[in-house]
């Protein structure tokens, strides 16, 4: 058993003092800040924001094409007096002026370009009459590791080094080269939108089924900071980086790829030549019907700065994707993988001793200015709570299957409460169907179902033990037929949808047969969404659930035999068991902390939905759920809270409740008589409106937790929040805002957290976030060896407040190989790089509020026993744990909050809606 794990992070080493570089600077000046928003105004665009400048694009072109830049400031297009390029060396005019008249070029002319060759003329010349002053480098010293630390006591670093440090540490990494196996890798730097990449190249190969496959080492390198650290953090993750060679798709199908440019500098050398890799995204551009480079890309620019190479235009590279990614000429280009383009046979992810070789690489390259953070060990022994154990020798076959039954009965025996509980199906094939009605009474411990009702029914009932069930079995039919979206634009997509929708509601409302006073639920076989990918809006499984659900009905969906992975018994299993899930019945096992935890604890989880246009409705919300688990208690152990009722419900009721969430356009409409500015209309507000719009549902939503721990003051309460899903609607629970033992909100200063209950405790979750917000980790000893370990980890000393919960291996993971080797595959594996490989995550655990010694005494309850920060710790991690699931990536009470956000579906007002609240 590992004792110890190893963050993949590195901080600044106090023992070195500050890491100083002299840098050059450029400041995009006043006069030439004020001569690009002249023409910006003249080109009719930047009617929102007419202050700033869209300056995305003109940064990956200078960071690819001018030699020394390392990284851009932030704002710069808004403000001409901030720092906007940093680099090794000053970029000489000759180079800076192209290719900003090119760029302004490219982004305020349509179809001449005379203006941008008339602003880069400008810029060259020394007539003061004419010129337009290309502003002057400084040089400056830029200290790495500035930091400042906050009242809560968390170190955090200054402002521009997010975006330059990573910079920064990724050329220095990419001047060395990285030697495994007998292979020698080279990395060039791709510049990402929260910090920087790490991505060897030129490809490798694998070859497999007749075909060349291509792949990278990939490292992902970000700044964080960690609550109530000394230090803030640099991560480094690592991963396998798939190129596409074989696109399965058509042109109309791809939405957007990311797409990697190898260019030489055109010209004299720089520092970093050769160093970079160019950012674009390719796809299908539904307004001039052809593929097309999207997203600012700076690749329609090149042909412009260098006229003597070759580049590839979009459709050449669709059709020719192998032929790019070994190089025309000395240009080459990679297009990254996506699961939706195809299958590939490389398979993702590196195996924990590839991790720890590349960790030791990169902590080599970076010392002695930083230095790995501390190793964790293990803080309790107690990694999991009262589970079933596992069937062995010891026990009989089946004791296990028999003892899970009997506590889902129970479970739902509570959840339903005597009422029968109605089950339809509506399948396309008879496989499913018959997997589902042979699957339900096993996982219940039911005998076969007794059938009733007239043959052509197809209803079956299951009673015993509190519990009735009804299933009724039809064909699908139409209701699982893609959504016939309207193509008109003479009305926004999401009242088109909206429309669709509407559609399939009245169709649902014909097909259903009246149910009895029980519960209700539809388990629904649909196609999977990559069907119906050729036409957007028309996966009819959303306006399905809003479908049922306004008849009452709960639902859960399982995919055609043929277009999802894993076998009929396993996935009809895990539709009963989500099912389940929804009736709310489900409960977590007993926890094995111990006595410090009192016995009728409640546990709250807070989640916050927040859907743009871009949402599943097309159509933008935001929605607070909390949800509160009550174990030991009666019916109702899972509820949610109705917060316009102030009240907590059944968990299938507040599912139902989540539902009818409302277009916030539509409600504006119906105050303010038609005139609102609702947040479809958000895009063309002035930013300061913008703002107060934000700022507005900031104190909306906390007020709405403000009023929630008034209602669960009764009892001792676990609050459980996720910091990466509430930070941005609760700005107190940033890092840098945070203080042990208190709540912030608003502007108000932080109080202790018990003036909100008295046996209040507060404990945050964070996983990686899709920004690397926490570290990759493996785990190691003093021989050498490396590996996975589960179990709660943290600092050696008592006061920690942050620990770190990894749960166990899927099954299929833990049998391969610790030191299976991808990036240099030995002779004996040479298939290893088709191998999936995987890392459990990291969640970390932040227990901000708990009843410590100074919490007990300003609370004037001196004398009482503090509680230890590393039991909430350790029981937040096994509410990770249940006898039904694999470990869960966050606690139970937050991930049936998560879940509960499925049922958030708000839909437009569509045009006969609003003739006829206007004829009313």
């Amino acid at each position: 058993m590992y004792r110890t794990i190893r963050f993949a992070a590195y901080e600044p080493d106090p023992l070195q003092g500050p890491w100083r570089e002299e840098m050059k600077v450029l400041r995009l000046g006043e006069e030439l800040h004020a001569e690009l928003i002249r023409m910006q105004a003249e080109a009719g665009k930047g009617s929102v924001r007419p202050d700033r400048l869209p300056v995305r694009r003109l940064n990956s072109l200078l960071q690819a094409m001018a030699p020394g830049v390392i990284a851009t400031g932030r704002n710069a297009g808004t403000d001409g007096r901030l720092p906007w390029l940093y680099a090794r060396e000053v970029v000489p005019p000759e180079v800076l002026a192209p290719v900003i008249g090119t760029w302004a070029a490219g982004t305020y002319e349509e179809e001449e370009d005379t203006e941008g060759a008339d602003l880069e003329e400008r810029l060259r010349s020394v007539d003061p009459a004419e010129a337009v002053q290309l502003p002057h480098w400084v040089t400056e010293p830029i200290d790495l590791t500035e930091t400042v630390t906050s009242a809560g006591g968390t170190a955090e670093p200054a402002a521009r080094l997010y975006n330059l440090l990573p910079e920064w540490v990724a050329f220095r990494l990419a001047a060395r080269t990285f030697r495994t196996g007998g292979n020698t890798l080279h990395f060039r730097v791709e510049s990402s939108g929260n910090g920087a990449r790490l991505v060897s190249w030129p490809p490798q190969r694998y070859e497999s089924r007749r075909q060349t496959w291509y792949y990278s080492a990939c490292l992902n390198i970000t700044v964080h900071t960690v609550p109530f650290a000394p230090r803030f953090r640099v991560h480094v993750s690592t991963q396998v980086r798939r190129w596409a060679t074989k696109l399965d798709v058509r042109p109309h199908q791809l939405g957007g790829a990311t797409v990697l440019l190898d260019v030489p500098l055109p010209w004299p050398e720089g520092p970093d030549r050769g160093h970079r890799l160019m950012a674009n995204t390719l796809g299908y551009d539904r307004r001039l019907k052809e593929l097309a480079w999207r997203h600012h890309s700076p690749a329609p620019l090149m042909p412009e700065l260098d006229i003597v190479r070759n580049y590839p235009q979009p459709a050449e590279l669709f059709t020719q994707p192998e032929r790019w990614i070994n190089g025309s000429g000395d240009v080459a280009a990679g297009i990254v993988y996506h699961p939706s383009i195809g299958p590939h046979q490389v398979g993702p992810g590196l195996m924990p001793r590839e991790r720890a070789d590349l960790d030791a690489w990169v902590e080599e390259g970076l010392r002695p200015v930083l230095t790995w953070v501390p190793d964790l060990t293990r803080v309790t022994r107690s990694n999991t709570p009262s589970l079933l154990p596992r069937s062995g020798t010891e026990r009989g076959p089946g004791v296990r299957e028999a003892q899970l039954a009997l506590q889902r009965r129970a479970a739902l025996a509570r959840a339903l409460n005597g009422c029968p509980l109605e089950i339809d199906v509506f399948w396309q094939s008879s496989e499913t169907r018959a997997a589902l009605l042979a699957e339900l009474p096993k996982l219940v411990g039911f005998p076969p179902g007794e059938r009733v009702g007239p043959p052509e029914d197809d209803t079956w009932r299951w009673w015993g033990e509190g519990v009735e069930m009804y299933v009724r079995a039809r064909p699908a039919g139409p209701l699982a037929e893609a959504l016939p979206v309207s193509r008109e634009r003479r009305s926004t997509r999401a009242v088109r949808l909206a429309e669709a929708v509407e559609g399939r509601c009245r169709l649902v409302a014909d097909q259903m047969v009246p149910r009895r006073d029980g519960v209700g639920v539809v388990i629904a076989e649909i196609a999977g969404r990559e069907r119906f990918a050729a036409v957007p809006d028309s996966d009819p499984k959303h306006a399905l659930r809003i479908a049922w659900a306004r008849q009452g009905r709960l639902s859960q969906f399982v995919n055609l035999p043929d277009d999802t992975d894993g076998g009929l018994e396993h996935r009809a299993k895990w539709t009963w068991l989500d099912t389940f899930r929804q009736l709310g019945a489900i409960s977590p096992p007993a926890h094995r902390v111990g006595a410090g935890v009192p016995g009728d604890l409640q546990y709250v989880a807070l989640w916050f939905v927040r859907h743009t246009r871009k949402g599943p409705t097309r159509c933008p919300v935001r929605q607070l759920v909390a949800v509160r688990v009550r174990p030991g208690d009666g019916p109702g152990i899972v509820e949610g809270w109705d917060a316009e009722r102030a009240e907590w419900v059944p968990y299938p009721k507040l599912l139902l409740l989540l539902s009818q969430a409302v277009d916030p356009a539509a409600e504006r409409e119906k105050v303010t008589g038609g005139h609102g500015d609702g947040e479809a209309d958000r895009k063309d507000l002035r930013p300061a409106a913008r703002i107060g719009v934000e700022q507005q549902r900031q104190r909306e939503t906390e007020r709405q937790i403000r009023a929630l721990l008034f209602h669960i003051r009764d009892r001792p309460t676990l609050l459980m929040a996720d910091t990466g899903n509430l930070r941005q609607c609760w700005p107190g629970l940033r890092n840098g805002e945070l203080h042990r033992d208190m709540l912030g909100f608003g502007a108000e200063s932080a109080q202790r957290h018990t003036l909100y209950g008295d046996d209040l405790r507060v404990v945050l979750v964070r996983n990686a976030n899709g920004r690397e917000e926490v570290a990759e980790w493996y785990a190691h000893d003093a021989n050498g060896r490396v590996g996975f370990a589960e179990g709660v980890w943290g600092m050696a000393q008592s006061e920690s407040r942050v620990f770190a919960s990894t749960a166990s291996t899927p099954h299929t993971v833990a049998k391969l190989p610790k030191g299976l080797m991808k990036l240099a595959p030995t002779v004996q594996g040479r298939a290893a790089p088709g191998k999936t490989a995987w890392n459990p995550g990291q969640l970390e655990i932040t227990v901000l509020g708990c009843l410590s010694e100074k919490a007990l005494a300003d609370s004037g309850r001196e004398g009482e026993q503090p509680d230890r920060p590393v039991e909430w710790a350790t029981l937040t991690h096994q509410l990770r744990y249940h006898d039904d699931y694999p470990p869960l990536s966050r606690p139970l009470p937050l991930h049936l909050a998560r879940r509960a956000g499925q049922y958030v579906l708000p839909v437009a007002r569509t045009t006969e809606e609003g003739e006829t609240s206007s004829a009313s």
